[in-house]
């Protein structure tokens, strides 16, 4: 196992900074680099814990107003549980806490229970770090099929069960209902429909573009999401290589884009803060649709035209990558027992995952959650909530690798050189395959 960790420990240097799927701060929403605020436990964690108490270290990348949902369900735990003693702590973005976490399993001061974005865990998985929690799961007369499949493929790895969903989103399609009402446009359905509306709305005086007809956060889930809906996968089954290039994909996907940026259908985000970006956009009504993720529909409030949620345009077949994070248990927690009981509370109980996915609007990950009066009701009152767990029927995770993030670093590479300062299309994405195929033989 020390030679796998070691190995972990070379990619820490990557990860920092980069942008997963659905992991950003590009979402504005999740893995914010915002902290959140200190819970009670929080603020004793430098100190002793309580007499007879077993304290328990949770790490999670939550910040903002998200941030103090999660404190909020901590204080409730550790209200119910008088025994013991959750300490949350916030580590920066998806992507800083998996490196910190990496930094503190080398150092054996790791936290007893940690929230890793889904496309982080088959590293730790791998690196045998990441506690099997099956025998746990059983002990509470759990199993992977009380959870809704469609956020279970970054659960298992070596027939271990090493993580759970927590705050789990897709991406989804944010329109502006009013604006297609205007001239007589129905929500689109198919890529060929979304590229016909986005430009029917887009509204230009002289040089400068009044209104564009489409946007999306400038993150790799998107250009993903486009490619499983052509059809396409983004590793080969062995993993020794990308799918989408030799047979014509990505090309397809990154030429649908282009043009439509070329004509002002759509407006494509500086890297830098591109989720606030996009969401003003939207409020504003400076463009007619978004890709967005779910997370931050409760943040689109006080709009002043009609806005309905839709799934995103299929072109072969509907797709939806999943993201957001699971919450996993590490191998070197000495307090255990007492991690599964928080996991398990916020995994099954009332107070803990599901008033959290009520207050967020994250998606409801098990199967008894969904059947609740509370998500039931909130559905009703607001169906747009619904539109994204809908999706999940056409739920796909194809880039699951453990070098996934070194080859995300490459991937965002290639998009910025498309997106950003027009390279030609497949002399880029010939680099990318060839820099991939390096990092995958050398895992």
């Amino acid at each position: 196992m020390k030679k796998k960790v070691g190995n972990m420990m070379v990619t820490a240097v990557v990860l920092t900074g980069l942008l997963a799927g659905c992991s950003s701060n590009g979402s504005g929403v999740e893995g914010s680099t915002a902290p959140a605020s200190t819970s009670a436990a929080t603020a004793k964690a430098s100190g002793e814990p309580a007499k007879g108490k077993a304290t328990v270290q949770f790490w999670h990348s939550l910040g903002g107003k998200t941030g103090e949902y999660m404190t909020a369900m901590i204080d409730r735990f550790n209200a119910s549980h008088p025994n013991i003693e959750v300490v949350g702590t916030f580590q920066g973005n998806y992507d800083e806490t998996a490196t910190k976490l990496q930094q503190s399993i080398a150092a054996s001061t790791a936290p007893d229970v940690t929230m890793l974005e889904r496309a982080y865990v088959e590293q730790f998985a791998d690196a045998e770090v990441l506690q099997d929690l099956n025998s746990y799961m059983k002990s509470s007369k759990l199993s992977a099929d009380d959870f809704v499949p469609g956020l279970m493929g970054h659960s298992t790895f070596n027939n271990k069960l090493v993580s759970l969903p927590l705050n789990r989103s897709t991406p989804i399609f944010y329109i502006n209902k009013d604006m297609l009402d205007e001239k007589g446009l129905a929500v689109p359905t198919t890529w060929d429909e979304l590229n016909k509306v986005a430009n029917a709305l887009v509204i230009k005086e002289g040089s400068e573009y009044k209104r564009y007809g489409l946007t999306m956060v400038h993150d790799s889930w998107y250009p993903i999401a486009f490619i499983a809906q052509a059809g396409g996968k983004f590793f080969n089954e062995k993993a020794t290589s990308v799918d989408f290039i030799d047979n014509g994909i990505g090309d397809k996907v990154f030429s649908y884009l282009k043009d439509m940026q070329k004509s002002g259908a759509l407006y494509y985000p500086p890297s830098q803060n591109s989720g606030s970006i996009v969401n003003q956009m939207f409020t504003d009504g400076k463009v007619g649709m978004m890709f967005q993720s779910t997370g931050v529909m409760g943040s689109l409030s006080n709009l002043k035209f009609k806005m309905v949620t839709a799934f995103m345009p299929k072109d072969k077949v509907n797709a939806e990558p999943t993201g957001g994070a699971n919450i996993a248990m590490t191998t070197g927690s000495k307090q255990k027992d007492a991690a599964w009981e928080f996991i398990n509370w916020v995994e099954t109980d009332p107070q803990g995952g599901l008033q959290f996915i009520i207050d967020t609007g994250y998606l409801p990950f098990t199967k008894k959650m969904v059947e609740t009066k509370q998500i039931q009701d909130l559905w009703t009152k607001e169906p747009n909530r619904k539109v994204a767990y809908d999706q999940l029927q056409f739920a796909v995770d194809t880039n699951k690798s453990v070098v996934w993030p070194e080859v995300m670093k490459e991937f965002h590479s290639v998009m910025q050189a498309i997106m950003y300062d027009s390279k030609d299309i497949k002399s880029s994405l010939d680099g990318f395959k060839k820099e991939t195929e390096r990092i995958l033989k050398s895992k």
